[in-house]
């Protein structure tokens, strides 16, 4: 399974916060806390939503949350 976090469906502003972050792959997004993402500058609840339903087609959530369906 690929785990590459492809940004494509996200808003430029929001594909510059998870570039400028470092974050690379599902697996390193999936161990940040939503509410720590919502803080970065260009994160917004489109893009919350956007990141969650990525992770939860992926098997993954965001940390501390729970996988929505499982």
């Amino acid at each position: 399974m690929d785990m590459t976090l492809h940004l494509e469906k996200l808003s430029k502003p929001a594909q510059r916060a998870i570039l400028n972050s470092g974050i690379t792959t599902l697996e390193e997004l999936a161990a940040l806390s939503e509410r720590d993402v919502a803080q970065w500058h260009g994160i917004g609840p489109n893009a919350l939503k956007t990141l969650r339903a990525i992770l939860e087609e992926n098997g993954l959530s965001f940390s501390g949350s729970p996988v929505h369906g499982k």
